[in-house]
């Protein structure tokens, strides 16, 4: 009996160490924050020298290990997150193997700003996904722009790169990157009491714990890959993911900023009856980060739309409204954007908007 206990907890403690997933990731990635430093063997000034310069990291091409602030030759790189950042030159790149959980969705979080007037791009791929992250807006005037990009792995180990696709004139320019974290997402599920899945926005991606810009979500990531489980970012320019650390949100941790007017625009396709009645309703206010004026938010449901006006006073306050809509078809989409451009009245370099939080759809009678 005690032979039979002893082989029972054995093969119990063998199966959870070999087949138990790894736990769920988040925080900076090895190195993340590029704090340390190369050898002093592998750098030549600022550019370094061989594939594993980079610790924790390869890279190929120019890339650059640079000290935030003034440089050489009268330029100015911002690293908002720490104190170094990498600068990739013409066609450089920097990757890294990351252990993930095949099938999962995750969203990788990362510092990133241009360092020239030009357009510059940062394309960012995990295999086979890939996508194009143009640097030209400034959300931020501190250079302080933070990122997420959504993928599913699968496979157990994923290639993150980063990637300068361009050839600039000037070889002092190019992306600079200056932190990168992770997060492991969990799918979100419509209910009973709410058809819209993560309406309140809770699971995002990971937020920098010294970002107070909040996280944007770039344009065109489709739900199943967004960094916003659920919601498809449908617009031309980034939303704005912000938490209830930094910011003032109407419910919860977290909501999202309309940032560019009727270029920034979140949508979600949900599961309806034809000709069936529901109700739409969301809460508008703001940030509390200096966003002031008149604002509405336009929301889209089948054949209906609700334009929501808000008067900002920059104090965080928020109202909720809604609207009826009827179903057209078995998928209704549903979409918000913002019908003006605002700025901060502290800083008119950082673009703004109204805050959409704790968006519900549910049936109702006639």
């Amino acid at each position: 009996m005690t032979t039979f206990l002893y082989s029972l907890f054995t093969f119990t403690l063998f199966s959870t160490c070999v087949f138990a997933a790894p736990p769920p990731l988040e925080g900076f990635l090895p190195n993340g924050n590029f704090e340390e430093p190369p050898k002093a063997t592998d750098i030549k000034k600022t550019v370094l020298i061989g594939k594993h310069a980079l610790p924790k990291w390869e890279i190929s091409g120019l890339v650059e290990y640079i000290h935030g602030g003034p440089q050489p030759g009268g330029m100015y790189f911002p690293v908002a997150h720490g104190v170094h950042a990498v600068r990739l030159g013409n066609e450089a790149t920097i990757s890294q193997t990351i252990a993930v959980n095949s099938g999962s969705l995750y969203a990788v979080t990362f510092g990133a700003s241009r360092t020239c007037a030009q357009e510059e791009v940062l394309r960012v791929s995990v295999p086979p996904q890939s996508g194009d992250l143009p640097l030209q807006t400034l959300y931020s005037s501190d250079g302080g722009d933070v990122y997420a990009y959504g993928f599913k792995a699968n496979s157990t180990s994923v290639r993150l790169t980063f990637h300068n696709p361009g050839v600039q004139e000037d070889p002092q320019c190019g992306p600079l990157i200056d932190a990168v974290a992770i997060k492991e997402l969990l799918p979100p599920r419509p209910t009973r009491f709410n058809l819209v899945k993560n309406g309140g926005f809770e699971e995002g991606p990971h937020r920098l714990f010294n970002s107070s810009n909040g996280v944007l979500l770039p344009p065109r990531q489709e739900d199943i890959t967004s960094p916003l489980p659920g919601w498809i970012i449908e617009s031309l320019k980034a939303v704005k993911f912000i938490d209830n650390k930094h910011f003032n949100v109407p419910s919860g941790l977290a909501a999202i900023e309309l940032v560019a007017g009727r270029e920034s625009a979140i949508a979600q396709i949900l599961r309806t009856v034809p000709n069936k009645l529901y109700m739409l309703s969301f809460v508008i206010g703001d940030a509390k980060n200096g966003c002031h004026g008149d604002m509405m938010v336009e929301a889209f449901a089948a054949k209906d739309t609700l334009k929501a006006p808000f008067k900002s006073e920059g104090k965080g306050k928020s109202k909720t409204v809604s609207m009826k809509f009827k179903a057209i078809s078995a998928r209704t989409r549903v979409t918000f954007y913002s019908s003006y451009y605002h700025t901060r009245a502290d800083d008119f370099g950082s673009l703004c908007g109204p805050v959409i939080d704790e968006v519900k759809v549910i049936g109702v009678r006639a």
